[in-house]
């Protein structure tokens, strides 16, 4: 079975991409995601307050120390180990780069514009293949308007996008009112690709303790289903590369991704569950459905089962919606 794909103009071996997670913060994982079988590897994040915080402590280290004592130098940072988020983070691209033979994409999550954003020139100066821009920020101002943050999501793409040349991507929340329209800016903003869609985390009561708790839970297939409806909708709309994220355990839930549309399934919480070696197990799934089904390779189904290619596109708009409820029977 031919199950190679491209993405974001990177020709892939097949469409399984480890997406960022710790996982990724060691070599030797990344080695063994190859060896599995992976396409391609997202590294875990780098995030903005890394890059700003830092070089603010080290604004606020110099000025402190200036015209001091010579001893006063002894307080300023090793500038040969400071910065070991940003520099690190570097370092870490070159040597996954050095490792593997399959692209690293690096990842940024970000929240502003500003002038970190020419980190993404030393990213690329590092060897990264492309660069997934994770925005996320939570707008609790009343008098912010989704206008204003569409705007903003639009500005950072346009300044990252237009400071290097490698591919980005956008990883986008499925909180949007008007999906497709911010899709078609990011677009128009440089974007080269989109990954639908980040999982986010929510704080839980503690009612013991009364406290605020912070609480990682794994995804499941289930969760998938956001991301192929929006993806089958999105397909053919748009000239960028379409990924997905969140729920993809098994290889039936990739050949879905496919005929959605999507060149990629990104995922984690399944190996975080069963291991890097489950890779292996969901490229074995994906050729035998696909010998028994006849389909010769995965670019053949590409697309098959979007809006624009079924008989009845209805099926993801608002009437099938009130269809499904309707067929909903209570359970003696």
């Amino acid at each position: 079975m031919d199950l190679s794909t491209s993405y974001l103009g990177l020709n892939l071996k097949n469409p399984v991409v480890i997406s960022a997670s710790p996982l990724c913060e060691e070599i030797d994982n990344i080695r063994r995601m190859e060896d599995a079988g992976a396409a391609a590897v997202v590294l875990h994040s780098l995030f903005e307050e890394q890059i700003t915080l830092e070089s603010q402590e080290l604004d606020r280290r110099l000025s402190e120390t200036a015209g001091g004592s010579a001893e006063a130098l002894s307080y300023f940072p090793d500038l040969t180990t400071y910065n070991l988020g940003p520099e690190g983070y570097l370092e870490h691209i070159r040597k996954a780069k050095a490792a593997v033979s399959i692209p690293i994409i690096a990842s940024l999550n970000a929240v502003s514009s500003g002038a970190w954003v020419s980190f993404a020139k030393s990213i690329e100066q590092a060897g990264a293949d492309a660069l997934e821009l994770n925005i996320f920020t939570l707008q609790t101002d009343p008098q912010v308007t989704g206008a204003q943050v569409e705007q903003a999501y639009c500005t950072l793409v346009r300044e990252v996008a237009s400071s290097v040349r490698i591919p980005v991507s956008v990883k986008l929340t499925p909180y949007f009112t008007a999906m497709a329209n911010i899709a078609r800016q990011l677009e128009q903003a440089g974007a080269r690709g989109l990954v639908l869609f980040n999982r986010l985390y929510q704080p839980d009561f503690d009612l013991e303790a009364l406290e605020v708790k912070h609480t990682l839970q794994l995804s499941n297939s289930y969760e998938s289903l956001l991301r192929l409806h929006w993806v089958a909708i999105l397909y053919g709309r748009l000239n960028v590369d379409l990924a997905v994220t969140g729920g993809f355990h098994t290889g039936r839930d990739v050949l879905k991704a496919m005929m959605a549309g999507a060149r990629v399934a990104e995922m984690a919480s399944a190996l975080l569950e069963n291991g890097i070696s489950h890779v292996g197990k969901i490229l074995a799934e994906m050729q035998a459905w696909m010998q028994e089904h006849e389909y010769a390779s995965v670019r053949q189904m590409q697309g098959s089962l979007s809006q624009r290619s079924v008989a009845n596109p209805n099926a993801f708009l608002r009437s099938n919606y009130m269809k499904v409820l309707s067929s909903y029977a209570l359970r003696a």
